[in-house]
């Protein structure tokens, strides 16, 4: 028995006559094409808009995305453009056609399926073309306007020096607090932050009250009143003042507040200010801390600024490894090492005037050592507190920090810090002595430099560590690499879309 091969069942087209294989339509797929457009309906063209300040898209009505080019988020925005179209369609595959990223065109490929003639059903690939436009978002229009702000948040120090400012500008970076801000103006004596929501404004204000010892006051000014729906419109001023202490200030304690820190000396030594003040009683290394509420209720200030600092060569120096607690005296602090110390003005080395004073330095300095200080015997002290004690308990000098060669220590740091982009009105020269003192205050003080973010700087060499004068330095396991990357207009890798 002979099995022949099976033909296929052939049938011509009702139009052109070509032979095919049967469908319910009985024609072929050039002539249904022909006879029917499934893409009928559907528009080819589009337009979208796209803010170049914020590199975001909108997204009807009223809502401002972030995408990169070719996403699935702007993938889905351009579908929803023309989803009313597709609904009488089956949408099989949708995908981006390459363009030149400044051509600003976007070009969707899709294929869809729709039943034709019969019950047939028809696929086909056709290209929607989107023009990007620009528009400006309404965020970044207040930002332009700089006049539109619903808050701004006034931070001020009566202090000479910015140290706070510089630890204070390390912390909002950090914790990205000035994302929302429409303008940052700094003044003389501190900085504005500007706002387009009373909300944002509080926020700040909160995180101040964290991080540093201040007060704060709020105040509102009527700026228009609709009397038809009763709706009022504000703008609200914040006023933070920052405690004026900074670290290394020399400070006189009232009589009270001395006692109810365990019977500290009235002179202590601001080693630094965070969330409080700490002090540090350089005869005793009886350390305290003093909030802003405590500091508003017995306020205290600096006897001197830093530009009275003098340089002092130590003669001699010997450790005090016991030293006789007073009643009711309070911790001592384990970094310090107390030592009594004969030491030299450098400016008067051709005299025999030496200085005897404690110190809590002892753990850092040698005979021979240059060192900062405040001389407290040739001063006239125009302090509410100090003109009230005795003089015999005065000390003669008051030891700070450690000299170094500044010039050196530039050189050699290979690491850098970020900074708030914020309008000057005026730059003193001043200014770049105070952010240098910083820089060194974060190499001395790990404390204050585990809040802050510190990058490498590449372009500075690692020394090797024989050549080192002792000088604080910062390892490269507490730096963090400064990624720079590339993005286009829309937030993602590659050129950049719109110019």
């Amino acid at each position: 028995l002979t099995v022949l091969p099976s033909v296929p069942v052939r049938s011509l087209c009702c139009q052109c006559g070509v032979p095919i294989p049967p469908n319910p339509a009985n024609m072929c797929v050039g002539c249904l094409r022909a006879q029917v457009d499934i893409t009928e309906g559907i528009p080819k063209q589009g337009t979208v808009h796209f803010c170049k300040q914020c590199e975001r898209y909108l997204q009807p009505p009223g809502t401002w995305i972030q995408c990169s080019l070719e996403s699935r988020e702007l993938l889905a925005l351009c579908l929803k453009k023309i989803k009313a179209s597709l609904s009488k369609v089956r949408l099989i595959d949708a995908g981006f056609i390459w363009t030149e990223p400044h051509s600003k065109r976007l070009k969707l490929k899709l294929t869809v399926q729709k039943e034709v003639i019969n019950g047939a059903v028809l696929q086909q690939v056709f290209v929607v073309e989107y023009v990007v436009q620009s528009q400006m978002c309404e965020d970044c229009h207040r930002i332009e306007a700089k006049d539109f702000w619903k808050a701004v948040v006034q931070v001020r120090q009566k202090t000479v020096h910015k140290k706070t400012f510089y630890y204070l500008e390390q912390l909002i970076l950090k914790h990205r607090l000035h994302q929302n801000t429409l303008r940052i103006k700094e003044i003389h004596d501190g900085l504005d932050f500007y706002y387009s929501s009373k909300q944002h404004a509080q926020k700040m204000v909160d995180f101040l009250q964290c991080t540093v010892p201040s007060r704060s006051k709020s105040s509102q000014r009527l700026i228009s009143h609709d009397i038809h729906s009763n709706v009022y419109n504000y703008k609200s001023t914040f006023s933070v003042e920052i405690v004026p202490i900074c670290k290394d200030n020399v400070v006189c304690l009232s009589p009270k507040l001395a006692q109810s820190l365990g019977n500290m000396s009235q002179i202590c030594v601001c080693i630094r200010v965070t969330s409080t003040i700490h002090l540090i009683d350089p005869r005793t290394l009886q350390i305290a801390e003093v909030d802003g509420n405590t500091y508003w209720r017995h306020p205290f200030n600096s006897l001197f600024h830093p530009k009275q600092l003098e340089e002092f060569l130590i003669m001699d120096i010997n450790r005090v490894h016991e030293k006789k607690k007073g009643a009711g005296a309070g911790a001592r602090s384990n970094k310090h090492t107390l030592a009594e110390a004969w030491v030299r003005k450098t400016s008067e080395l051709d005299t025999d005037h030496q200085y005897f004073c404690s110190t809590h330095l002892g753990h850092i300095l040698n005979p021979g050592d240059l060192v900062l200080g405040f001389d407290l015997a040739n001063c006239n002290l125009n302090d509410e507190f100090a003109n009230k004690m005795n003089p015999h308990t005065i000390p003669d000098v008051v030891l700070i920090k450690k000299s170094y060669d500044r010039s050196r220590r530039q050189r050699r740091r290979n690491w850098k810090l970020k900074e708030l982009e914020r309008d000057r009105e005026a730059t003193d020269t001043d200014d770049e002595r105070q952010y240098q003192d910083f820089l060194e205050d974060l190499e001395e003080d790990e404390t204050i430099r585990k809040n802050v973010n510190i990058y490498r700087n590449a372009d500075i060499p690692v020394e090797s560590d024989t050549d080192d004068d002792g000088a604080p330095r910062i390892s490269l396991a507490e730096m963090l690499e400064d990624l720079h990357i590339s993005q286009d207009a829309t937030g993602g890798e590659g050129a950049e879309m719109l110019t």
